[in-house]
């Protein structure tokens, strides 16, 4: 069974307030959105399997660690994973980094997919999917459920902010998948919103309404 992480780092917590706040502009969310992702990837990368070899410093030899060669993809479900994406690469930089994109039907209100490009190997990489927002779920369940059709077998789900009916429909759709939140809030509104939340991350990232 997959776990739910909130990652109650003091430094995310600090900049997840400033993110919330309705007085911050894009530039400045954009700046911290980008430095919680960081924060963020610090705390989900924690047991990443290292291995021992021997070093050269300017005194002896002496035994260190490096990654075991593990191979990392970040995967933004757009258009607001991707205000995420730099962030992750400022600590992970070779990772490679794929995109799913979805919008909803008007009419059925499910997810329908408009793009999709991933690495050639996602199936030998452990895989972080990142939304800033968790709200009904139905997004991220969707884009998990094509890229383990796309062959991803390891991943992970990595969202700011979360709702309680998020967490749960990934829970049940995808039990194998860990999820990694700053934040899990109260419950979502009559319109889908996340409360007490930040509003719409995407227009919030990019200046758009």
């Amino acid at each position: 069974m997959g776990q739910v992480n909130v990652l109650d780092h003091p430094l995310i917590q600090h900049k997840l307030t400033y993110i919330r706040d309705y007085r911050t502009g894009t530039k400045a969310f954009r700046e911290l959105v980008d430095e919680v992702a960081t924060l963020m990837a610090f705390e989900i990368t924690r047991n990443l399997p290292l291995e021992e070899i021997e070093v050269e410093t300017p005194v002896c030899t002496a035994k260190a660690y490096q990654l075991a060669g593990k191979k990392l993809g970040i995967i933004p479900i757009l258009r607001a994973g991707l205000g995420m994406v730099d962030g992750m690469l400022n600590l992970i930089p070779a990772a490679k980094v794929g995109h799913v994109g979805l919008y909803r039907d008007p009419e059925t209100l499910k997810p329908v997919e408009y793009y999709c490009k991933l690495p050639s190997d996602i199936q030998e990489r452990e895989l972080i999917v990142v939304d800033p927002m968790l709200a009904t779920g139905g997004s991220a369940s969707a884009a998990l459920t094509l890229l383990k059709q796309k062959g991803a077998v390891n991943m992970k789900l990595m969202c700011l902010i979360a709702a309680p009916e998020g967490v749960e429909q990934i829970k049940e759709d995808h039990p194998d998948v860990d999820i990694y939140l700053g934040a899990l809030d109260e419950k979502l509104n009559d319109h889908g919103y996340i409360v007490p939340g930040l509003g719409d991350a995407g227009d919030r990232l990019f200046g758009t309404k």
